[in-house]
């Protein structure tokens, strides 16, 4: 299209991850967007204008990549009124999901703080609610009693999207928890939740505290006892008439990796869990980070993880995440548990699947997936193909919890 060619990525690193920009983050958030429905001509003819301002770091120039970002999410919404005009409703929802994609990508590039963040954030969720009633997709926004107080003093909540599997019978359900800068619509653009209701099972995509509207909207932070948020998710399933309370699992992406094991070994009523991209200790992750080993997820990333724990400093925030691994606690799991990973992640060390793997050893059947060259998914969580491991999920999930696979 008369543009200049991507920049190559750095000498003995996966070309799997399209390498527009010459920094790890954004690429991260390019790729992030690619996997979640963007298109490529719309991410071109946004990312071009800033190819430049992303030479200066990942953290110079977010409010420019904020700013084109939003251009376009204006121009598909200005699009989708247009088809909602004349009756096209499920035209006027695709634009609109790739209009809400846009701009939660460039939320969540931005400093905490920073100008037009809140109502980016604000605009997404109303984008992506118009989608859902027009498009009449599969979720439902729900939100789960935590059982406990806010910091303003009203009730706190787990803001959801429950994507019900076809049937009249009582079906499996997977709840599907955030990493440290995802949010609940990601995780349903990851295709997950579509590909288990495919399989017979339905799926609980969650915002629990320290992520998504949990910590934008309600300021609720990480909890590194994931059991506490993710039982209460449980509570609410069983009470349901649409799902069999004997058949739910739990996973989660990224830092999900930690939180879902966690919950595993600590909720006896979940019948089986997943990791997709292994987090076994993530407190040795932020020393790594501080001696500028491997790639941070987000721009800003030490402002960020303050924010999302409620730390007031580094050594406030350095002591909150202490508690995050798994040493020690994984034997207390008693179901079938899976860990997958990509050989390539430049986040999270391929080392912490084995470490997850090896010490599941009271796990009836446990297994380990390394996603290679040979498939793809190599990189940290699928950011360079999704499809492996979304697939891989969705398919063990419903061998163990009495979906179909064909």
């Amino acid at each position: 299209r008369g543009r200049s060619a991507p920049v190559p990525a750095r000498a003995g690193l996966s070309m799997a991850l399209f390498e527009y920009f010459p920094n790890y983050i954004w690429n991260l958030s390019v790729a992030m967007a690619l996997e979640s429905g963007g298109k490529i001509g719309e991410i071109v003819d946004m990312c071009q204008p800033i190819r430049d301002a992303a030479a200066n770091g990942a953290d110079a120039g977010t409010p420019q990549f904020m700013k084109q970002w939003v251009a376009m999410a204006d121009r598909l919404v200005g699009l989708a009124d247009e088809d909602e005009a004349k009756g096209r409703a499920f035209s006027a929802s695709d634009k609109l999901e790739r209009a809400a994609l846009y701009l939660l990508v460039a939320e969540r590039m931005q400093a905490q703080g920073s100008a037009g963040r809140e109502a980016t954030y604000s605009r997404a969720l109303q984008t992506f609610t118009r989608s859902t009633a027009l498009g009449r997709i599969n979720r439902e926004r729900v939100e789960i009693p935590l059982g406990v107080k806010r910091a303003d003093g009203a009730d706190a909540t787990m803001p959801a999207l429950y994507t019900r599997a076809p049937g009249t019978d009582r079906r499996p359900v997977v709840v599907y928890c955030n990493g440290l800068d995802s949010c609940k619509e990601l995780l349903y653009w990851s295709g997950l939740p579509e590909a288990l209701a495919r399989r017979g099972v339905s799926t609980l995509s969650v915002d629990q505290p320290g992520s998504g509207e949990a910590l934008r909207l309600q300021k609720l932070p990480v909890d590194p006892h994931s059991e506490s948020w993710a039982s209460r998710a449980v509570d609410w399933l069983q009470a349901r008439d649409d799902v069999n309370a004997s058949r739910i699992g739990m996973t989660g992406i990224s830092l999900g990796g930690h939180f879902a094991p966690r919950a595993v070994a600590f909720e006896p009523r979940f019948a089986g869990g997943a990791v997709w991209g292994a987090n076994h200790d993530w407190a040795e992750v932020q020393q790594r980070r501080l001696q500028r080993e491997g790639e941070n997820p987000v721009p800003h990333y030490w402002a960020h993880v303050h924010w999302a724990f409620g730390a007031k400093d580094m050594a406030d925030f350095l002591q909150k995440a202490s508690a995050m691994h798994l040493n020690g606690q994984l034997d207390r799991i008693r179901v079938p548990f899976l860990v997958t990973h990509g050989e390539k992640d430049r986040q999270i060390p391929v080392a912490y699947a084995h470490q997850t793997f090896e010490q599941l050893v009271n796990s009836p059947r446990r297994e380990l997936k390394i996603f290679t060259a040979r498939e793809g998914g190599v990189e940290h969580v699928g950011a360079d193909n999704m499809s492996f491991g979304r697939e891989y999920i969705a398919d063990w999930f419903a061998v163990q919890l009495g979906g179909v696979t064909a």
